[in-house]
């Protein structure tokens, strides 16, 4: 299928590896150009040239840098000609228990994981609205759905930009105007943040880390973990001319790992 988006131009948060740079890579394939953002600038100009091989029809344009900060938005946004589609992602905050956590931490992760992808959607959907057509995909967390307890940062700060997006993205001055803002929940996908989850977990069981991974993949439905890849291909269909008429949405990616019906 042709998504029809070929030529447009996406801004893609935390792009340098995991789920971000499955998205920036089916996003490229499609003939998009990308502007790719992260902190780490070696892992970023890796994926970058990944990316143009990938398609030389696409513009790849890196910006290192901290999303979260107002510096990083800048820049990011400053590096893209137009935000056709916007793929918000950044770095879920640690476990623990909320007895540990101090109000600097609550901030931290409301900052990483709301407050920066609203502050990112304000600069980009009027302009998308003008022009008659935008996306927006916000990568979230299957805690959204199903909360973890020893996720409570995550949980809150994600189900904070959920309740956002849900009034937003009805709104008929976007939805009219074939802006689309929807959230892509991904449950175990096979990324480092979850290999070092699983490695904490080893470590603090005495097992080594093979077994750990094998009985996670066990309790899922499909029996593994998930693909960046196949993320991406979630992630650029919601981007596609063929998915205007889906927005406001929460899209599971668990392997059907969510036991509710709604």
């Amino acid at each position: 299928m042709d998504l029809g988006i070929a030529g447009r131009w996406a801004l893609v948060c935390a792009a340098s590896r995991g789920l971000g740079r499955g998205c920036a890579q089916a996003l490229v394939r499609e003939g998009v150009h990308v502007v790719v953002t992260a902190r780490g600038e070696p892992a970023l100009q890796a994926t970058a040239a990944e990316l143009r091989a990938l398609n030389p029809a696409a513009e790849v344009r890196a910006v290192a840098g901290d999303i979260t900060t107002p510096e990083g938005r800048a820049a990011a946004l400053a590096a893209c000609p137009q935000v056709d589609i916007l793929v918000n992602n950044a770095g879920g905050p640690p476990p623990g228990d909320f007895r540990d956590w101090d109000r600097a931490a609550w901030l931290a992760a409301l900052e990483a994981n709301m407050l920066t992808p609203i502050e990112l959607i304000r600069a980009v959907v009027d302009g998308m609205a003008e022009r008659g057509w935008g996306r927006v995909v916000n990568i979230t967390s299957a805690a959204v759905k199903a909360p973890i307890d020893s996720l409570g940062l995550s949980n809150g700060a994600r189900s904070g930009l959920t309740g956002f997006v849900a009034g937003l993205a009805r709104q008929p001055r976007l939805a009219s105007r074939n802006v689309t803002i929807n959230n892509l929940l991904p449950g175990p996908f096979d990324t480092d943040r979850l290999r070092a989850t699983m490695a904490g977990a080893a470590q603090r069981s005495g097992q080594p880390l093979d077994e750990v991974m094998a009985a996670r993949r066990q309790l899922n439905p499909a029996r593994r973990f998930g693909d960046a890849a196949e993320f991406g291909a979630a992630c650029a269909f919601l981007c596609s001319a063929q998915a205007g008429y889906i927005t406001g949405q929460n899209l599971l990616l668990d392997g059907g790992a969510y036991p509710g019906t709604f």
